[in-house]
């Protein structure tokens, strides 16, 4: 039986990666302007960038539960074995909608064999586990071996990363609007992580350069022994040169050769805003 691996666009994945690996995509939502777009499908996040420079305040909102139905439902019809690798469900519905969808269908298809992981993760470090899991599946795990593979790899994902401007996540609800008070009035760099789930401040550093060169000792006090041989995952909201100034430190630092470089999407860029630079690696070796 093959197994259908599925995730959201909170992954932050290029648009290639979907269909060069046979994974299936359920966008999350972004309203901007009146108008309702389909993230990674009707508007591209540089679109979001722009008006977001320009004063729009762009909205978010779960994947459509009618399009989560369909997609589940067209997977449950196939026969095959699913895996959805999921948006923290500390940061959007979309996990919840997803659980109460599959309930629903298994009245109907009593059989289908759908395993949602909620990973805690976001942007890249969802997409690095999607990735992995692929990398799983290609060498021949079977359906069990493969979700358990992955729950490691999702609670293994350190998320390190700065925003410009912290009010950008405090009024989507993502940090608290005292954390962003702070930031905006001292004109600081925050460095944040997620933990559970969550999105939280640990440090604010004056400089983009002391941010950076932190993200790095973060990433080596926390990162696995075996970051040389990680494929290590860098986005960034609309800002390529600093993404690839962090490449270089992490290449001179560590000797990394393995990386993916992409820019935050509509949906979660919609809520870190321009500038933003996170950087994702495993803390653990996953044997």
């Amino acid at each position: 039986m093959s197994i259908k691996i599925l995730t959201d666009s909170a992954s932050d994945l290029p648009c290639s990666f979907f269909k060069e690996n046979n994974v299936s995509l359920l966008p999350l939502r972004v309203h901007l302007r009146d108008t309702e777009y389909l993230d990674l499908e009707t508007i591209n996040p540089a679109e979001v960038y722009e008006a977001i420079r320009e004063g729009a305040m762009p909205k978010t909102s779960q994947a459509a539960p009618a399009t989560v139905y369909e997609t589940f439902e067209e997977l449950a019809k196939s026969g095959e074995q699913c895996i959805y690798i999921a948006f923290s469900s500390e940061l959007s519905g979309t996990y919840q909608t997803a659980v109460m969808v599959k309930n629903e269908l298994l009245e109907t298809y009593p059989n289908f064999e759908l395993e949602i992981i909620d990973t805690k993760c976001a942007s890249l470090g969802q997409g690095l586990v999607v990735h992995y899991a692929v990398q799983q599946l290609a060498a021949g795990l079977n359906f069990k071996e493969l979700v358990s593979k992955t729950r490691q790899y999702a609670s293994s994902m350190e998320h390190i990363f700065t925003v410009d401007d912290l009010d950008f996540l405090a009024q989507g609800g993502r940090v608290s609007k005292a954390s962003a008070f702070v930031g905006g009035l001292l004109n600081i760099k925050p460095l944040l992580h997620v933990e559970d789930g969550k999105l939280v401040p640990i440090e604010k550093l004056r400089g983009r350069k002391k941010v950076l060169k932190r993200m790095i000792d973060i990433m080596d006090e926390r990162g696995a022994k075996n970051l040389a041989d990680q494929t290590i995952a860098i986005s960034h909201g609309d800002d390529e040169e600093t993404a690839m100034q962090l490449k270089a430190l992490i290449e001179e630092r560590f000797g990394c050769k393995s990386f993916l470089i992409n820019m935050i999407g509509a949906a979660v860029g919609s809520h870190a805003g321009p500038g933003t630079i996170a950087l994702f690696f495993l803390n653990e070796i996953i044997e």
